[in-house]
């Protein structure tokens, strides 16, 4: 650990991660106070920000152009500055179409800094080390969630919108400034490809990508909805779940890194998909407060086991495909998001077992890819 805390690359991937988090934090913990109170707007129009949010995630595939001319990890600076600039603004501009537009801004930064973090991780550390970095910047990411929570927390009592934004959005800002000023390269990496990678032979890759995102979907959709409108669960918490989700996931994240190294990528996902069939069943019948509670957490840590996909592209692919692949697999993770959260509504309206009973299914279907997955034998025998 001491020599990975010494690398520059992860020290600048440290550095990104704390920022992107913080930004994507906040803004979601000030958006929909700020919409209703601030800008006004119907819950038809908070859902059209929401939906459109999600096309920076479909348009990371852009990302291996982009790279045609600006080198990966000046991509990841300018990716958190974008994101830090559409926070700042966003209080400048209360109204809808100005919602709009810095939400846009900010979300590009957002998803692309995430496809260029994924990317340098697999470049820059090896098979062996990639997981627990994965981990790492995980657990660091839930402690930056409970930070900006309770910061937000604190100011929000004498601070407006505006100025709220403004800080939190400078200081992102200030980060990517630094990023930018940071050369982590090392010469000795294999240079990337400058084009759209897709190939036949990382066709698992592309489909657990795909059953990855679908899921999250019917989670980050439908979860909490379920928590709030059959449990009646308040705002405070709501907000408890929270933080204990990242307390635990702030201990666990670099557990699960250690375990892909151990076992294996097959057998860490297989237990994440049997477990979330039970998980996604059990939203459906569950009755009790304390049960649902159980499984919103029991969902958040298994969300985690999903590096593993990653891990296993890093095994099966050609070192020189690793950034234009991430660049896909993000646009490929976010398909689901373009039309589940809409049909998943109608079903729910139907019955609101139907999503959940839908991402059993889902599950089952990813247990039985993820059975498939083979890893070249000279990794094996190292291993």
């Amino acid at each position: 650990m001491i020599a990975l805390k010494q690398n520059p690359m992860y020290r600048f991937l440290l550095v990104m991660t704390i920022s992107s988090t913080v930004g994507l934090q906040a803004w979601m913990m000030l958006f929909n106070n700020f919409a209703v109170e601030q800008v006004n707007l119907t819950g038809e129009q908070v859902g059209m920000i929401q939906s459109v949010r999600e096309i920076p995630g479909f348009l990371t595939f852009l990302a291996v152009f982009v790279m045609m001319v600006i080198k990966e990890h000046r991509l990841s600076a300018i990716s958190i500055l974008f994101l830090g600039a559409g926070l700042a603004l966003t209080g400048f501009f209360p109204t809808y179409a100005g919602l709009m537009v810095t939400t846009v801004v900010m979300s590009f930064g957002f998803h692309y800094y995430e496809t260029t973090n994924q990317s340098l991780t697999l470049q820059y550390f090896d098979r062996y080390t990639s997981p627990m970095v994965f981990g790492k910047l995980r657990s660091i990411a839930a402690a930056s969630n409970i930070g900006i929570g309770v910061l937000i927390f604190l100011i929000s009592s004498f601070l407006d919108f505006k100025s709220i934004y403004l800080a939190i959005g400078g200081l992102v800002m200030a980060a990517g400034m630094w990023a930018f000023t940071r050369n982590p390269v090392n010469k000795d990496i294999v240079p990337q490809h400058k084009r759209m990678i897709f190939r036949k032979k990382y066709w698992l890759y592309y489909f657990l990508t795909f059953m990855a995102g679908a899921r999250r979907q019917i989670f980050m959709a439908f979860a909490v909805l379920l928590l709030v409108r059959k449990f009646g669960f308040t705002v405070q918490e709501v907000t408890a779940l929270f933080v204990v989700n990242n307390l635990i996931n702030y201990f666990l994240s670099p557990m699960v890194g250690r375990c892909i190294i151990r076992f294996g990528e097959r057998k860490v996902l297989s237990l994440e998909y049997f477990s979330l069939i039970f998980i996604f069943l059990a939203y459906a019948v569950v009755d009790s407060k304390i049960l649902v509670s159980l499984l919103y957490i029991l969902d958040h840590i298994f969300f985690n086991f999903a590096i593993a996909i990653r891990t296993y592209f890093q095994k099966i692919g050609d070192p020189k495909d690793i950034a234009p692949s991430m660049a896909v697999g993000f646009t490929i993770n976010h398909i689901a998001a373009v039309f589940l959260p809409a049909l998943g509504g109608i079903l729910w309206m139907v019955d609101y077992r139907i999503p959940f009973v839908a991402g059993a299914g889902l599950s089952l279907i990813s247990l039985m890819a993820v059975q498939k997955i083979r890893v070249p034998e000279k990794i094996v025998a190292s291993t």
